[in-house]
């Protein structure tokens, strides 16, 4: 799936797509872990859209949080993330011993992690794009320029520009 970059996802989809509520998502946002790319929010009224890249990062960090990894840790992970080009992550495989996350891009690199002795998990990145993208497929997306009022389901939006014009 190769979608323009100023194609973005409303909050609530971006939950859904990556199982999340929205109290984290606005929560992460707020405080720089995961900020929507494609349009940030601008004061009262405006809505956030998360491109495809970001919903990504947003599940692979409920993934990491469900096993018990910090939020400091996540937050190292997710900055090394946001290093990468957005080809690289169907690449990269995440493991972590439940404190440290560590990135493995070859096999040889998982069987050294394995061979520490200790247990870890994985996070293939490129099965979790594929999981977002099948979320998203039907999930509805707008370009970045769009006027917020114009989304079908933004009864909120309609209500203060209204009240802005009457």
């Amino acid at each position: 799936m190769t979608l323009p970059p100023d194609i973005g996802y409303r909050g609530p989809t971006a939950c859904a797509a990556a199982g999340i509520t929205y109290r984290q998502l606005d929560y992460w946002a707020r405080t720089e872990l995961v900020q929507p790319s494609v349009r940030p929010a601008h004061g009262s009224g405006t809505q956030r859209l998360y491109g495809f890249r970001d919903i990504l990062v947003l599940k692979v960090v409920k993934r990491l949080l469900d096993t018990g990894v910090s939020l400091q840790q996540i937050r190292t992970a997710v900055q090394h993330l946001r290093d990468r080009g957005v080809q690289d992550l169907a690449q990269i495989t995440l493991m972590s011993d439940g404190v440290s996350v560590y990135e493995c891009t070859s096999p040889d690199e998982v069987i050294d992690l394995l061979q520490g002795g200790q247990g870890v998990f994985g996070i293939a990145l490129g099965r979790v794009w594929r999981e977002v993208e099948g979320s998203l497929a039907e999930m509805p997306g707008e370009r970045a320029g769009e006027d917020d009022s114009d989304y079908p389901g933004d009864e909120l939006a309609r209500r203060r520009k209204a009240r802005k014009t009457g």
